[in-house]
């Protein structure tokens, strides 16, 4: 019987998972890398994207992050998340309407900066990194329920 590595994640609001796993392939913010039992030890920050859980050679569970930290030594992972949620959870056509919200509120933000100064200004321009940090998210979600279905339609 192979070793397993104890695979746990967190978020804000709890303890999304917590079990044994063949490998998990988190998106680290260099790249995806894999885990196994007897891993390197390895501290990463966690891009939006999508966790796979794979018990065996199957992936068993596919959760979206929107960024946090990972921690690897040889006999766990813990992936502190900003945000996780199941990929198959995931509403596409709302994610698609709050992408154009968030869109619209740019373009307003982009306004507002042009036409503001001093503190105004520098707040306009606050706000705006923070939204394009959001619609970034949006996208990286919508990109995982499109990749999710086209990988299941696939099998």
């Amino acid at each position: 019987m192979a070793e397993k590595v104890q695979f746990e994640l967190v978020s804000p609001e709890s303890l999304v998972l917590s079990e044994a796993v063949d490998m998990v392939v988190v998106p680290g913010g260099e790249g995806y890398f894999g885990v196994l039992a007897n891993h390197a030890p390895l501290i990463s920050t966690v891009k939006a994207g999508v966790i796979d859980v794979y018990q065996g050679r199957e992936v068993t569970q596919r959760i979206f992050v929107a960024g946090g930290f990972a921690e690897v030594t040889p006999e766990r992972c813990t992936v502190l998340a900003d945000e996780a949620v199941a990929v198959s959870s995931l509403d596409p056509a709302a994610i698609e309407a709050n992408m154009r919200i968030l869109e619209g509120t740019i373009a307003n933000l982009r306004e507002q900066i042009g036409r503001t100064t001093g503190k105004d200004h520098d707040q306009a321009e606050f706000e705006l990194r923070h939204v394009q940090a959001n619609l970034e998210v949006a996208a990286a979600k919508l990109a995982a329920v499109r990749g999710g279905a086209a990988a299941a339609a696939a099998h």
